[in-house]
């Protein structure tokens, strides 16, 4: 059972509920920002663009209804960077700060590869500038709300409603995600 304790201690957290709640909402936050941004970003159409075409599938490929249910894969990654910092990112008030900086900082503006986005994507891909900058609005919220979710699940457990909110939710992502992908539109 994990604990809230005082600032400055590491709550008692272990690495399989850090990484259930992580797989958690992770795929939640995902699958809610996907969705809004397909709808407000317009990804559908941007995604359809001839120099989009060369590097990102179409949001009607089969295989993209699948991420979703996939989620889990970087969620345990997550939760594998996250345990060993336990004691900065969940041990005080507003950890969920330091997550966040981290994924901002290293998962979408630094990381190694040339995403869409980040330093080295608006350096070396042909994607445009506006088109690479649009896409932050949903990873950069869809990062806030993940370290502030899972920051306060980690810190109080004992609050039942987070789970009773967080796992129907999760079950219809996962079950859309597959049915999407077994049923796709004709």
């Amino acid at each position: 059972m994990q604990t809230r304790t005082i600032e400055g201690d590491s709550p008692t957290v272990t690495f399989p509920g850090l990484t259930v709640k992580t797989i958690v909402v992770h795929t939640v936050t995902y699958f809610v920002m996907g969705l809004l941004a397909l709808r407000l970003l317009e990804y559908r159409t941007a995604f359809a663009a001839p120099i989009t075409r060369e590097y990102m599938r179409p949001v009607t490929d089969p295989i993209v209804a699948l991420g979703p249910s996939l989620q889990f894969i970087r969620a345990v990654l997550f939760a594998i960077a996250f345990y060993p910092l336990r004691a900065v990112v969940f041990a005080r008030r507003n950890g969920w700060r330091i997550m966040w900086l981290l994924l901002v900082t290293l998962g979408i503006l630094a990381p190694f590869a040339a995403a869409p986005g980040s330093v080295e994507g608006l350096l070396y891909t042909k994607l445009p500038i506006g088109m690479q900058l649009s896409g932050w609005l949903e990873i950069v919220t869809q990062a806030l709300l993940l370290s502030v979710i899972l920051h306060y699940w980690v810190n109080h457990p004992e609050k039942k409603w987070i789970a009773w909110t967080l796992g129907p939710i999760y079950l219809l992502a996962i079950t859309a995600s597959i049915l999407a992908f077994l049923l796709p539109p004709r």
